[in-house]
Protein backbone atom coordinates (compact mmCIF):
# COMPACT_ATOMS: atom_id res chain seq x y z
CA UNK A 1 0.00 0.00 0.00
CA UNK A 2 2.99 2.64 0.78
CA UNK A 3 4.06 2.30 -2.56
CA UNK A 4 0.95 2.88 -4.21
CA UNK A 5 0.99 5.90 -2.07
CA UNK A 6 3.97 6.99 -2.82
CA UNK A 7 3.30 6.67 -6.33
CA UNK A 8 0.22 8.51 -6.48
CA UNK A 9 1.56 11.18 -4.71
CA UNK A 10 4.83 11.69 -7.07
CA UNK A 11 2.31 11.62 -10.25
CA UNK A 12 -0.19 14.37 -8.50
CA UNK A 13 2.41 16.36 -7.80
CA UNK A 14 3.96 15.93 -11.68
CA UNK A 15 0.49 17.03 -12.56
CA UNK A 16 0.05 19.86 -9.97
CA UNK A 17 3.86 21.27 -11.18
CA UNK A 18 2.79 20.80 -15.19
CA UNK A 19 -0.68 22.75 -14.77
CA UNK A 20 1.45 25.46 -12.70
CA UNK A 21 3.82 26.16 -15.42
CA UNK A 22 1.03 26.49 -17.84
CA UNK A 23 -0.48 28.89 -15.89
CA UNK A 24 2.13 30.71 -15.34
CA UNK A 25 2.90 30.64 -18.96
CA UNK A 26 -0.46 31.63 -20.13
CA UNK A 27 -0.04 34.62 -17.70
CA UNK A 28 -3.13 33.24 -15.62
CA UNK A 29 -2.12 34.48 -12.05
CA UNK A 30 -5.22 33.54 -10.47
CA UNK A 31 -4.05 29.78 -11.50
CA UNK A 32 -0.61 30.24 -10.83
CA UNK A 33 -1.83 30.92 -7.14
CA UNK A 34 -3.65 27.98 -6.79
CA UNK A 35 -2.02 25.49 -8.61
CA UNK A 36 1.49 26.75 -6.40
CA UNK A 37 -0.85 25.77 -2.94
CA UNK A 38 -1.70 22.52 -4.50
CA UNK A 39 2.16 21.77 -4.54
CA UNK A 40 2.40 23.21 -1.20
CA UNK A 41 -0.13 21.08 0.32
CA UNK A 42 1.36 17.99 -1.48
CA UNK A 43 4.95 18.34 -0.16
CA UNK A 44 3.63 18.53 2.92
CA UNK A 45 1.55 15.84 2.91
CA UNK A 46 4.72 14.33 1.79
CA UNK A 47 6.72 15.27 4.55
CA UNK A 48 4.00 13.80 6.86
CA UNK A 49 4.21 10.55 5.37
CA UNK A 50 8.58 10.92 5.36
CA UNK A 51 8.38 10.83 1.56
CA UNK A 52 11.32 12.51 0.29
CA UNK A 53 10.37 14.68 -2.82
CA UNK A 54 12.88 16.88 -4.22
CA UNK A 55 11.61 20.73 -4.52
CA UNK A 56 12.10 24.07 -4.36
CA UNK A 57 11.78 26.46 -0.79
CA UNK A 58 9.14 28.74 -3.20
CA UNK A 59 7.28 25.48 -3.62
CA UNK A 60 7.00 24.18 -0.06
CA UNK A 61 5.87 27.87 0.49
CA UNK A 62 3.29 27.97 -2.12
CA UNK A 63 4.82 30.77 -3.66
CA UNK A 64 3.94 31.17 -7.79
Amino acid sequence: MTAVFDEELHEQLAQARQALRKARADGDDDGSQAYAGRVAALLRIAAAHGIDVPHTAEEEQGES
